[in-house]
C-alpha cells in the first residue's frame, strides 16, 4: 500500500481499516458530529445519518483491499477495492477533510451503475 504522513493521512488509515473490518463504532468515533458524506447516493449531514450509511455499507462488504492512502494534516485520499454481495469489485476513492483530529467530510467516489442495476433486479421480483 502506498501512503504518506500527516494527521489526516493517519486518520484515513484508521478509517479505511475500520471500514475493512466493518467497525462502524470506530468510524463514528473518528467523525465530527456534523460530518458531511457525499456519494453517488446524495449528501448526508450529521453523525446519525453517517451511521446509517456506514452500517448499510458494512452489511454489503465481503472483502476490502486498501490500494493507497495519501494525505497531509488537513486532507487525505483513500483508494480501495471493495467486494460486496451485490457487486464483485468496486474501486472506490474517498477524499477526506480533517480538522482538529476529526473527520469533517468525505466525498465517496465510485461507479454506482452496477449497484443501481442490482437494486433494479431486486425490485423486479
Amino acid at each position: 500500500m502506498n501512503s504518506s504522513t500527516g494527521k489526516a493521512a493517519e486518520l484515513a488509515r484508521t478509517y479505511v481499516d475500520a471500514i475493512a473490518n466493518k467497525d462502524v463504532e470506530t468510524i463514528l468515533a473518528l467523525a465530527a458530529s456534523d460530518v458531511v458524506c457525499t456519494s453517488p447516493m446524495g449528501q448526508l449531514i450529521g453523525i446519525e445519518r453517517f451511521r446509517g450509511f456506514q452500517e448499510g455499507f458494512a452489511r454489503m462488504i465481503t472483502h476490502l483491499t486498501v490500494l493507497a492512502v495519501y494525505g497531509d494534516d488537513e486532507q487525505a485520499v483513500v483508494v480501495y477495492d471493495v467486494e460486496t454481495h451485490p457487486v464483485p469489485h468496486a474501486v472506490t476513492a474517498e477524499l477526506l477533510q480533517v480538522k482538529d483530529g476529526k473527520l469533517l467530510s468525505t466525498d465517496v467516489i465510485y461507479d454506482a451503475t452496477p449497484f443501481a442495476a442490482y437494486m433494479a433486479s431486486l425490485q423486479a421480483h
